[in-house]
């Protein structure tokens, strides 16, 4: 089977670990970077997150590129601590990685990304797992870069109009609608996207996460430690809420985007179309809306993600915390 060359963007929460985890146990896929951008907690904490998970999983190797602290245009504005302050459950606080700081690379994640795709031209899929804003600010600076990727990734974004920070916004693309509005807008590759309707449409049972966690393996032990106390991982958690729309279960948000990217044959349908995420609004602002009558008359289709196979994804999770504890 041909290696798959894989590189990616995270704000790295538990999800986003989680998604790590999933490309790092696949034998057919190599990571050429992690680069990290503000999100789910602060740029420092991501980056030291995505230290843990490589070090969790013996990969330290990877190298890890620092990015954008902050969204194109305005402050960073921290709109929840859905995965706690630290982006990891808040249960390491005292336990930061020994010489965190000395794994991140002196180059910058955008000028990083550019380099590494232009090095492997048309091999590399990108896998974008949080804001968009490393990904905006790399195709400014190289106009070429998108060209230049075998295919892109997305989890983020609207199918149903239905929000999770904002009536009708999706975190990732709320955090940066200027960024969001500029990928799909510039990025004429190969891209799927896996909104956060579908994700939760497509959940796996609380059964299920039990059994993944509780595997007896290192990398197990961690994503049980990093989801003790989170609420985003509690049976009750959207009871009343998201429950009233999708029911409840266990979502890997960011994992549906690492799978479908992996195996393709995990998506059992998808509906290509245009798109375009709106930037005005007390209420729409960052909602991508889906185009299925052609009345923004754009050349590029997206694939946008509606079912999955999720026996398919059950076994790449599962691998996923199989991975030995090298230098944890």
């Amino acid at each position: 089977m041909a290696q798959k060359l894989l590189l990616i963007d995270t704000d790295c929460g538990i999800d986003d670990a989680q998604a790590v985890m999933v490309a790092l146990a696949q034998p057919n896929v190599k990571v050429l970077g992690i680069t990290c951008c503000f999100g789910n907690t602060s740029v420092d904490h991501v980056c030291q997150n995505v230290v843990r998970v490589l070090s969790v999983c013996g990969r330290n190797e990877i190298p890890v590129f620092k990015g954008l602290a902050g969204p194109l245009v305005g402050a960073f504005n921290t709109l929840k601590d859905h995965f706690g302050t630290d982006g990891l459950g808040d249960v390491l606080n005292a336990e930061h990685p020994v010489g965190w700081k000395d794994r991140i690379q002196k180059e910058h994640a955008v000028t990083a990304m550019i380099r590494l795709v232009s090095e492997n031209p048309g091999q590399v899929s990108l896998v974008a797992l949080g804001p968009l804003t490393n990904l905006a600010l790399a195709i400014r600076l190289d106009p070429t870069f998108p060209q230049k990727l075998k295919d892109l990734f997305i989890m983020g974004g609207n199918m149903e109009g239905k929000g999770n920070v904002s009536v009708c916004g999706e975190f990732n693309f709320v955090m940066d609608p200027e960024s969001a509005f500029v990928v799909l807008e510039e990025y004429m590759c190969p891209t799927h996207i896996a909104t956060w309707e579908f994700t939760c449409r497509n959940k796996l049972s609380w059964d299920f996460f039990e059994k993944l966690i509780n595997q007896d393996h290192a990398a197990a032990y961690f994503m049980k430690t990093i989801t003790s106390k989170c609420w985003a991982f509690s049976r009750e958690f959207g009871v009343n809420k998201r429950d009233a729309l999708f029911g409840q279960g266990f979502v890997p948000y960011d994992a549906y985007a690492i799978a479908a990217c992996i195996d393709p044959s995990v998506v059992t349908e998808s509906v290509e179309c245009a798109v375009r995420v709106e930037l005005q609004g007390a209420l729409g602002r960052g909602m991508m809306a889906l185009d299925f009558t052609n009345m923004l008359k754009k050349s590029h289709c997206v694939s946008v993600m509606k079912a999955f196979d999720l026996t398919k994804f059950s076994q790449l999770l599962m691998a996923s915390l199989r991975q030995p504890n090298v230098d944890h």
